[in-house]
Parts: C-alpha cells; sequence; structure tokens
C-alpha cells in the first residue's frame, strides 16, 4: 500500500524546475513521470513546471519552454525535481537555493536527475548526506563539495528527504522508486509497464561495469593478449599464462598492465568476465546455470559473489531488472 494510500492530501503537487539552458531529457523524464494524465489511476499527483529565473527559457534542442510558475509555488509542493544543470561549473541563482532550502525545511522532498545534483549541493541540501551523480561528474561533485559523500557506483540514492540520481535515464529509475513510495508497488509497476521499462531496479545497481580505462590506446603492446584472452575468456588465465602468452615475465607483464590499463592482470581479467556475464544476462536466454562457465569463472559460487560485488546486484535479479529472457 502507497505512503499516500490514507494520507489527506491524495494528489500531491510536484514542481519540476526550469531554467535557461534546460536539460531537455531529463525535464522530459519529469514530465512523463508525473505530468502525464494517469485516469487509471483514482489517487495521482498534480504538476507544475516552475521557471528559476525571469526571461526567455531555452531548452537543449532549440525548445523554448513557457512556464506560468515562479518559486513561490514550491512552498506548496510535496516533491520538487531539479533536472541536470546547465553546468557543473556554472553558478546557482540565490533566489533558487533558498527556495528549494526553504521547501525542504517546510516537509517537501527534493530530488535532482544527473548534473542537477549541483543545484542540491549549492542549496546546501546535501551537507553531511551520501549523494550520487552522472559517473562523469563524480570526482567534480567530491572535490567541491567535501562535505558530501559521493557514491559513484549506484543508480541513485535517498538521504533525508533528498535524493539523487545517476545520470539522464537514472532518473527514470528514481521516479519509478518515488512513484512506490507514495502509491505502491502495483501503480508504480503499472506505471514501468507504459514506459516499456523494468518495474524496478535497485538503487543500489551500478551505474556500469567499471572497466579500467586505457591509459595508452595508441600502440598498446597489451592489446593482442587482451584480444585473444577475450576470444578464450571461458578458459584459465592464471597470470603465467598471461606472460607467456605476451613472451615476458610475469613481473613485467603486471608492470605492463599497471601502466596501460591502471591495473593488475588478474583484476583485468575479472572485469572482463563481468561485463562479458552482463551482456549475456542482458541479452541472451543462456541459462543462468551456464552463464558463470562460459565467462570462465570456474564456479557458480564465485560467479555470484564476484558479480554482486562488483554490480552491486545478483545475477539473476540483474537479468531480471533488464528484461532479459529466463
Amino acid at each position: 500500500m502507497g505512503k499516500f494510500a490514507n494520507f489527506p492530501e491524495k494528489h500531491p503537487l510536484v514542481c519540476a524546475i526550469a531554467y535557461d539552458g534546460l536539460c531537455t531529457f531529463e525535464f522530459g523524464i519529469a514530465v512523463e513521470l508525473f505530468a502525464l494524465p494517469r485516469p487509471e489511476f483514482e489517487n495521482w499527483y498534480r504538476y507544475a513546471t516552475v521557471k528559476a529565473e525571469p526571461g526567455p527559457i531555452r531548452a537543449v534542442g532549440g525548445i523554448t519552454v513557457d512556464a506560468q510558475d515562479d518559486l513561490a509555488l514550491l512552498k506548496e509542493a510535496s516533491l520538487i525535481i531539479v533536472p541536470g544543470w546547465r553546468g557543473a561549473d556554472t553558478p546557482v541563482p540565490e533566489e533558487l537555493c533558498a527556495a528549494l532550502y526553504a521547501a525542504h525545511e517546510r516537509g517537501a522532498r527534493v530530488a535532482s536527475i544527473c548534473s542537477g545534483v549541483f543545484v542540491l549541493a549549492a542549496a546546501g541540501l546535501l551537507n553531511g548526506k551520501s549523494a550520487t551523480t552522472h559517473w562523469r561528474y563524480t570526482d567534480k561533485l567530491a572535490a567541491q563539495y567535501p562535505e558530501i559523500s559521493v557514491d559513484p557506483d549506484v543508480l541513485f540514492v535517498e538521504s533525508e528527504r533528498v535524493l539523487t540520481s545517476a545520470g539522464s535515464a537514472a532518473g527514470l529509475d528514481l521516479g519509478l522508486h518515488i512513484i512506490r513510495q507514495d502509491f505502491g508497488a502495483q501503480v508504480a509497476a503499472s506505471v514501468a509497464r507504459r514506459l516499456v521499462l523494468p518495474a524496478q531496479r535497485d538503487g543500489g545497481q551500478r551505474q556500469f561495469v567499471p572497466r579500467p580505462e586505457p591509459r595508452a590506446r595508441v600502440g598498446s603492446g597489451l592489446s593482442a593478449l587482451q584480444d585473444r584472452i577475450r576470444a578464450s575468456i571461458d578458459e584459465e588465465w592464471p597470470i603465467e599464462r598471461m606472460a607467456d602468452a605476451a613472451a615476458t615475465s610475469s613481473r613485467t607483464l603486471a608492470r605492463r598492465f599497471h601502466e596501460e590499463a591502471g591495473t593488475t592482470p588478474l583484476n583485468w581479467l575479472k572485469v572482463e568476465r563481468i561485463s562479458r556475464a552482463a551482456e549475456l544476462l542482458e541479452n541472451s536466454n543462456i541459462p543462468l546455470s551456464d552463464v558463470w562457465e562460459v565467462c570462465g569463472f570456474g564456479s557458480a559460487e564465485t560467479f555470484r559473489r564476484e558479480f554482486r560485488k562488483t554490480m552491486g546486484v545478483p545475477p539473476m535479479r540483474y537479468r531480471e531488472r533488464l528484461g532479459a529472457p529466463m
């Protein structure tokens, strides 16, 4: 049963913030999730677009948004959505910061999508809290706001009525999470079906398989070895075999991996195996019981343990959430 099932206000007000330079996709997520009429539900949200500043509001793609309501409406909001901000280094207007802070103090929830987290941070809403954002911005967020505990891996974080999501589409996961809290799992699942999305992805699921970025792409001496391992990833690849295949010593191979891939040979291999497993879980109907063997994990237990440690969810749940066939 949802949070609002026995709540006096069964049509809580959701306000999405609009500003010049608006991120169209993230703003569209808020509109699609909370503004779209849903007559199939007895109780649903009211929605308003709130302009953060005067003047024309131009969105990415040549779109202009004509918002009628201003920041004063935030006094009535139950939920405020901040789409991706126009620049991680772009100052946030003091009036917007003050309005968001006051609304949160009054009891409203405030949620950001992608780089919108920088608005919440500038408003002081994340001090001493956990938060996330798109993986491209996590280091910058942590550097600019050391008082925030930045989690670079997860899809979304909720901390004391402040919610932050990772890049772009993770805003859909956060929105469905909010709907589930407010109106229950059945309503959230119905909205997800209409969006052709999995009904739920855990907030703790990683944003992506964290493959180490090669530090030297051109003329990399490891390319041939790495391609050979990928082609036979189901086989055992101890470091001694890797070294023999590369015609070098184990010590030299470890040094080259550190220099060119920024990791150890065995950690690189583990990530490649997890990446391959994720691809199979998403895009194939290979039985779960066979995936570990195809990817060279050695045992089902090792596969489950390493996959969950890296991806944040067990393999079976990962497949269920991605909607792949079982």
